[in-house]
């Protein structure tokens, strides 16, 4: 007996996972790993403030309970963004 294929993902955006070193979400049928030390302002967030992310025009990652924004092309190009926030 073989298991039904599962169906796409009705979401554009989601965080798929938390971990010890970082986040990833699942953005428009890609992943992405942004891990703590680069973004240090979801260390210490509360889970359910991680998991309300929004997509904004296409293109801008938006967390509203922690005021971060992201542009998909910074986590597509990171070269392309070298500086990066230090505390």
């Amino acid at each position: 007996m073989r298991s039904q294929r599962h169906g796409k993902s009705t979401s554009e955006v989601e965080v798929i996972n938390i971990s010890n070193h970082g986040i990833w979400l699942f953005v428009k049928e890609s992943e992405y790993f942004l891990p703590f030390e680069e973004y240090p302002w979801f260390r210490k967030a509360k889970v359910k403030e991680i998991y309300n992310l929004k997509l904004l025009q296409e293109h801008h990652l938006y967390w509203p309970d922690l005021d971060v924004d992201l542009e998909l092309e910074s986590l597509e190009h990171p070269n392309e963004y070298p500086l990066i926030f230090k505390n």
